[in-house]
């Protein structure tokens, strides 16, 4: 069995360290990734993806990336049931294991 996954987007906002109780270090980036097909309307829908980045990962992200730069993202998905009052609901989240770091939007000032 395998559960793996590839992503290519741009961040759409500048990723902030955080810690848990536990000490360990983590971040949320949300990745913007264009459909590779055209809607109806014969334009490209984009996806934006929540992404998990933990420890070592998440404090290079954080160090090196800003909002608008292009990251790979490799890593994998894992549910989680969260339990309200009568209700159960499962979520998705992307937990990203490495990411590479594509091209920068720095804005040049020279």
């Amino acid at each position: 069995m395998l559960n793996q996954l590839v992503l290519v987007g741009r961040i759409v906002r500048k990723p902030e360290l955080r810690e848990a109780e536990n000490t360990k270090k983590y971040s949320f980036i949300t990745l913007a990734v264009p459909r590779s097909f055209k809607n109806v309307n014969g334009e490209y829908d984009t996806d934006f993806i929540d992404c998990i980045l933990w420890d070592s990962v998440a404090a290079s992200t954080v160090k090196y990336c800003d909002k608008g730069d292009i990251v790979g993202v490799k890593g994998r998905i894992q549910s989680r049931l969260i339990e309200k009052e009568d209700s159960k609901k499962y979520l998705l989240e992307i937990i990203a294991e490495k990411v590479t770091f594509l091209s920068s939007n720095k804005n040049k000032e020279n």
